[in-house]
């Protein structure tokens, strides 16, 4: 692709792409540098510009600055082999602060819970202590006698022990003063001794002998606690504040252990929380004191806990902060440095109390942060290998991506060939086939034989299904790139369905097949969404369904999607099983479908189909319907034909695929139209399924979320846009009939309810298995209704009686067994009721037959509420039929009504098709101008002019149809400017906008949003036919009246 000249520069070939390569593309190429259209084509889209490659080869500044990138990507490489060590560093760092930071955490947590265990006890022990003051008050101090004595108190401070769980034991000292002495030592029978060598007590002020002990601390029965010096101090300070007071650590009597002495004063009466120290001291009768023995007991406390051996504990007296007394543990250099300091609080406030905690190993190697570290290392490492690898290799990467580059181009330069190809294909096909057919159209209007006319409609009607493949092959086109857009407006669904059986009305004529539609009473009238689009799926669905099916039924129904939840039957279910009683009989076949021939999914039978009417009439309490704008809605597309074999359901979808070799010889058909089908109802956010079985048949189903429309709306938009004489206003003079339906199978004589119901008439059901029974039950109706008083019940103007009710050709019979039952004893009873035959066909034997029988009209298959209408204007006397047909095709919203002494200019460059135009609008009494280019349309559009309308072609040489209609535009708004006063009025607007129509063969960038936006007011495709005329006319005229 590229040759080196020289080390800084390249030289680059642009080679041209071939668009194609077929017959007559030989030679159309897309430069790379310049990509431009020839005269009169339509300018490129962004997707057709974008497609012009660039230049691939690389200049010389572009290889500089790959060397420079190179050694950019080196020094990056180190940065980042620095920065990865830089991390990891700052990991293993963090992670071990994070790990110091947890065990400090575990030592704060298990140094307050021994330290809160430890204070709550010892302040449980001092509570205790204090309602011992209360007992020896109460029972020692206020009985004379005492009630309390020695082995008495002792038996109850051992029973009691577990409520002072710290102490080793309780004792009562009673205050002596000297001169009370002598008598206290008569009475008790022994001398008051010293503390610590159990002499005699020398002379004192006062003394505190102690009389009652717990047998721990018997050793202190008769010694003076005034004698001790930590007791003395200790009990001076009791006595003086009312309040318990420790004494500092020291060893213990006995044990010789390290502990304090708690003390309580024994007053003789109570005293005010306010009493002095003197008082306090004149009312004192003893003191109650308790030992704390901490190397046992605290000992023994730490062991209850888990981990006591984790930690070392120190427990100290701090009252003097500068010589802190150890309480508890050893001052060793066992242990971690890490510690922690938990405050205790012993009641007394004098003293200061603190709990020292530190682990008692050190802390473990943090193997945790060493290996995260380490492991962001490797890491780094590894990226950086990678790297290192990544730009060696660099050149061949930036070389094959350059031809990946390449291969790009070539491809989006393929896909736009593709898109051009089909839009040429298009054109080309197009233009000749709108000469075609509409010269076959005008043929067909002159005087042919029966010979000449039958080949004329053939070979037009094979023309038609030519534009019809093209147009599939479009849509799907337009599905595969994205560009496919919907419209948004009112329509009536079930004038929708009727033109679907209008049809396929004469191609199942003389097959045998019953075709029929049922809506839901539920679905609303006017619903908002692309009926054009609907009305494709649909159609795509029957017509496969007509392809398929040679007996039976073709059965399309609608609900909506709730009331289709709330039925469920399963699919395995078979037909032969199923009950069903109808008004207390069964129907004559044992299938209770549309024809009694079995069908794919069960859900359409009459056992659901029953239950579903059930929900559908039936009013809604709280129904979605009337909070919400929107209705999810079921389409149901049922058939009893070939069915779909298994092998082949999987690619039923697939564009272009059919179930065997064997499909398309058989049936014909390119395989498009269910992919076109199954993609369009997603595009409408629904989902369609199928359900099929070989040689019973299938029922294809999708849901689509559609919009609640207003009916006037609707009204305005079906006036302008929708005028036909087969959607034409339903009459309302039936309104207020009373009909009977007689017909053995449920699911068809609801289907003519429903056909009946549209038209305003009251119809009543009778659905029996026998003729002899229906019969009897049309007689019973009507003796019930020439009984009633006042005509409570009302008349029976029609029984309609299907042809096939109860068997094939049993409906004829209907009449003479109606006669037979009443010339038995109801002669003239039902002479007032209209008989009316349905028939899906009948030969004019059959006809004579039926009418010699009795009955007033025959109404042929597909129902349709507009062909009923026709048949009952008759039978009940309204007039004729076929004069109502021509009334409606030649009536005020007709086409020649419409386009009658109009000024139209068609504007073409081809002479086919500027005949066809003028021939199709002549025929409707239209006066008609050719222009064969754009610059003679400008030129016959200057105002004034006399043109009520123009059709333009878009594709013409020298200047096409957009660019003209945009000059024509701009001169309108000139003159509008000019001469706004002057022009002449219509309905109070200036007739100086001339309507402009665009006729195109390309219907893939001649769209009508890019019609509307250069101007144009519709859109007509070509060939055009007499209905999409009517559609693009008549919104810019009205009717002669």
């Amino acid at each position: 692709m590229c040759q080196a000249s020289s080390k800084k520069t390249m030289k680059c070939r642009t080679d041209a792409i071939a668009v194609g390569t077929g017959k007559g593309f030989q030679g159309s190429t897309i430069a790379r540098s310049n990509y431009q259209l020839g005269p009169g084509r339509l300018p490129a889209k962004w997707w057709v510009q974008a497609s012009a490659p660039p230049a691939i080869c690389p200049s010389a500044p572009n290889m500089q600055n790959q060397r420079v990138a190179k050694r950019w990507h080196l020094r990056l490489l180190v940065l980042w082999v620095l920065a990865g060590i830089s991390v990891s560093i700052w990991v293993f760092y963090s992670m071990n602060a994070d790990i110091v930071k947890r065990r400090r955490e575990r030592l704060l947590n298990m140094c307050e819970e021994r330290a809160w265990m430890l204070q709550d006890q010892f302040v449980s022990s001092l509570n205790h202590v204090r309602a011992l003051t209360a007992l020896v008050t109460t029972f020692h101090l206020g009985k004379q006698p005492s009630a309390l004595d020695q082995d008495t108190f002792a038996v109850y401070a051992a029973r009691t022990s577990f409520e002072r769980p710290l102490m080793t034991g309780v004792a009562y000292a009673i205050r002596v003063l000297h001169s009370q002495r002598e008598q206290f030592e008569r009475e008790q029978g022994w001398v008051i001794k010293k503390m610590h060598s159990n002499e005699l007590q020398p002379a004192q002020d006062e003394y505190a002998p102690t009389v009652l002990t717990q047998d721990t601390l018997s050793h202190l029965a008769s010694l003076d606690l005034m004698s001790g010096e930590e007791d003395h101090e200790n009990i001076l300070r009791a006595r003086a504040s009312g309040k318990g007071a420790l004494t500092s650590p020291f060893r213990l009597l006995e044990s010789n252990h390290l502990g304090v002495v708690l003390t309580f004063t024994v007053y003789t009466t109570d005293l005010p929380p306010d009493a002095s120290p003197e008082e306090r001291i004149n009312k004192t009768a003893g003191y109650m004191g308790g030992a704390f023995d901490f190397e046992s007991l605290v000992e023994n406390l730490l062991r209850q806990l888990a981990e006591s051996q984790a930690i070392i504990v120190n427990v100290y007296d701090i009252t003097n902060k500068s010589n802190p007394l150890v309480m508890y543990g050893l001052n060793t250099s066992i242990g971690t440095t890490v510690s922690h300091i938990s405050k205790l609080e012993f009641g007394d406030p004098l003293r200061k109390h603190e709990m020292r905690c530190r682990f008692y190993k050190q802390p473990p190697v943090p193997w945790s942060a060493i290996t995260t570290s380490t492991g962001i290392l490797v890491i780094v490492l590894l990226i950086g290998h990678i790297l290192y690898a990544a730009v060696n290799r660099i050149e061949k990467v930036e070389e094959d991506y350059r031809k990946m580059e390449e291969l790009k181009l070539l491809a989006e330069s393929a896909d736009v060939a593709r898109s051009q190809f089909l839009a040429t294909v298009s054109h080309e096909i197009r233009t000749p086939m709108n000469g075609v057919l509409g010269m076959l159209q005008m043929l067909m209007d002159t005087d042919l034989d029966a010979t000449q006319c039958d080949y004329a409609r053939t070979a037009h009607e094979s023309g038609k299904q030519l534009i019809k493949l093209i147009n599939e092959m479009l849509d799907q086109a337009k599905i595969e790139s994205g560009r496919m857009e919907l419209e948004n407006i009112p329509f009536d669904l079930r004038i929708i369905l009727d033109d679907i059986l209008s049809l396929f009305s004469a191609e199942i004529k003389d097959r045998g097949i019953e075709l029929a539609v049922f809506v839901s009473e539920k679905v609303p009238a006017v619903l908002v969404g692309d009926p054009v689009r609907l009305h494709q799926i649909i159609t795509n669905l029957v017509g496969n369904s007509v392809k398929f099916t040679d007996r039976g039924h073709i059965f399309i129904c609608v609900h909506l999607v709730d009331d289709e939840n709330r039925v469920d039957v399963p699919n395995s279910q078979a037909c032969t099983e199923q009950s069903v009683e109808v008004e207390e009989e069964e129907s004559w076949n044992s299938c209770n479908t549309l024809s009694g021939l079995e069908a794919a999914d069960k859900k359409m039978s009459w056992e659901t189909f029953k239950l579903s009417l059930m929900h559908g009439s039936s009013e809604p309490t709280s129904s979605c319907l009337e909070t919400s704008d929107t209705v999810n809605l079921l389409f149901s597309v049922e058939d009893t034909g070939v069915g779909i074999p298994y092998q082949a359901q999987e690619r039923v979808f697939m564009p272009f695929m059919q179930a065997d070799s064997s499909t398309s010889r058989n049936y014909g058909g390119t395989g498009i139209g269910l992919s076109i089908s199954k993609c369009l109802v997603e595009l409408m956010r629904g989902e369609m399924t199928f359900v099929s079985k070989p040689s019973v048949g299938t029922t294809f189903r999708f849901g689509l979320p559609l919009k609640k429309g207003d009916p006037s709306m609707f009204k305005s938009h079906a006036e302008a846009n929708w005028r036909h004489p087969q959607n034409a206003p339903l009459p309302t003079k039936f309104k207020g009939k009373k009909a009977l339906v007689v017909d053995g199978r449920p699911v068809r004589s609801q289907v003519t309810r429903y056909h009946l119901q549209r038209l305003g008439i009251f119809v009543e059901i009778i659905c029996s298995n026998e003729c002899c029974s229906a019969v009897s039950r049309v007689i019973a109706r009507c003796e019930t209704t020439n009984s009633s008083s006042s005509g409570a019940t009302g008349n029976i103007d029609m029984v309609l009686i299907d042809k096939d009710a109860w068997g094939p050709n049993t409906g004829v019979d209907f009449p003479d067994s109606l006669k037979k039952q009443t010339d038995a004893g109801l002669n003239g009873l039902l002479t007032a009721p209209k008989l009316i035959l349905l028939a899906m066909s009948l030969n004019d034997e059959e006809a004579c037959k039926a009418q010699k029988a009795g009955f007033k009209d025959i109404v042929v298959k597909p129902l349709r509420a507009s062909n009923i209408a026709l048949c009952l204007q008759v039978a009940l006397g309204f007039g004729n039929h076929r004069l109502k047909v021509r009334e409606l095709t030649e009536g005020p919203g007709s086409m020649h009504n419409l386009l009658s002494g109009k000024h139209i200019l068609v504007v073409d460059d081809n002479r086919v098709n500027r005949r066809v135009a003028e021939g199709a609008l002549v025929k409707f009494g239209a006066h008609v101008e050719c222009a064969e280019s754009g610059r003679e349309a400008i030129a016959k559009l200057q105002l004034p002019h006399k043109f009520d309308a123009c059709f333009m072609d878009v594709q013409m040489p020298e200047m096409d149809g957009f660019e003209a209609t945009r000059r024509i535009r701009k001169a309108e708004i000139a003159a509008a400017e000019r001469l706004p006063r002057n022009g002449e009025v219509k309905n109070g607007k200036h007739t100086y906008r001339v309507p402009i129509l665009a006729m195109t063969a390309d219907v893939i960038q001649a769209t009508p949003e890019e019609c509307a936006r250069c101007g144009m007011d519709g859109y007509v495709s070509k060939p055009f036919e007499e209905e999409q005329l009517y559609k693009a006319v008549a919104i810019f005229f009205e009717a002669a009246h």
